[in-house]
């Protein structure tokens, strides 16, 4: 694969598109993990220090039957975080969008192309779900207090840094097994500088994570242009590195933008929810 045309500079973010009539795999675009973990000192060829996914949800899918009737669905996709590649938020937009006037026999038809599409993109095996709208699965989230853990965000401190730093996380003491949570996690598109926000969610085993230090390194974040998917690998990193957790799951259930939002999941020791997480601001 050609690496240069694979950076973010040569995706359609930030730029006019003209959205397609007529079915197009070719509108995905896939960009490389490798220079984004190369900076967190992960090396390609080398296990990682985490499993996971990206789970996106979209919810602006439709198609014509064989009689030209419209047809709408939502989407549940899981690409692996080990798969090589991810793909650019914008390119998959226009891609579900190429389906629009594109007659279909059925809604499996329509899942098993995205999946054999998104699967080639990403070079790694991902898992496709189409919904009836009126038949989603078990939801949690929806009210935003049925996430678990305990929020970090109550404490009134002072706050000037809004770049990430990794210095402002510390642990300490016996071993403790918590989930934590803050909805103060902004980041910035690194083309657009669009600002994208996310509830982020920390479940450990170690030692006690210092509450108002994380809160400090969560808003950090603010002014920090990256990925949704960098910055989560980032936070996961930093805290394994920092505080030193037997056990690290970090989350973030980023807003929606463009009918479409991405959660990324990273941990050490567990499998993602099954169950179908929105937020009340997703």
């Amino acid at each position: 694969m050609d690496d240069e045309r694979q950076l973010p500079s040569h995706s359609p973010l930030g730029r006019s598109s003209d959205y397609p009539d007529r079915y197009d795999a070719g509108l995905l675009f896939p960009m490389q993990r490798t220079a984004s973990r190369q900076s967190l000192g992960l090396v390609q060829g080398h296990p990682l220090p985490f499993s996971g996914i990206d789970r996106w949800h979209a919810w602006e899918i439709s198609w014509l039957d064989p009689h030209g009737k419209p047809q709408v669905a939502i989407g549940r996709f899981d690409i692996p975080a080990d798969s090589l590649c991810m793909v650019e938020s914008k390119s998959l937009k226009l891609y579900l969008n190429s389906y629009n006037n594109e007659r279909m026999v059925s809604r499996e038809a329509v899942r098993a192309l995205i999946e054999t599409d998104l699967s080639a993109a990403c070079q790694a095996g991902v898992m496709v779900e189409l919904y009836a709208l009126d038949a989603l699965p078990a939801r949690v989230g929806e009210q935003g207090g049925a996430l678990p853990g305990d929020s970090i965000d109550a404490p009134e401190l002072s706050f000037d840094l809004y770049q990430p730093d990794a210095s402002l996380l510390s642990a300490g003491g016996d071993p403790v097994e918590e989930c934590l949570r803050s909805d103060l996690l902004k980041t910035n598109c690194p083309v657009t500088l669009q600002p994208d926000w996310a509830t982020l969610v920390v479940r450990y085993r170690g030692p006690r994570i210092d509450r108002e230090g994380l809160l400090r390194y969560v808003v950090s974040f603010r002014n920090h242009a990256d990925f949704h998917e960098h910055c989560v690998e980032r936070i996961y990193m930093d805290l394994l590195q920092r505080c030193r957790p037997e056990r690290l799951t970090v989350t973030a259930f980023y807003t929606r933008r463009g009918g479409l939002d991405i959660n990324p999941w990273r941990s050490n020791f567990e499998q993602p929810d099954a169950r179908f997480v929105k937020l009340a601001r997703q």
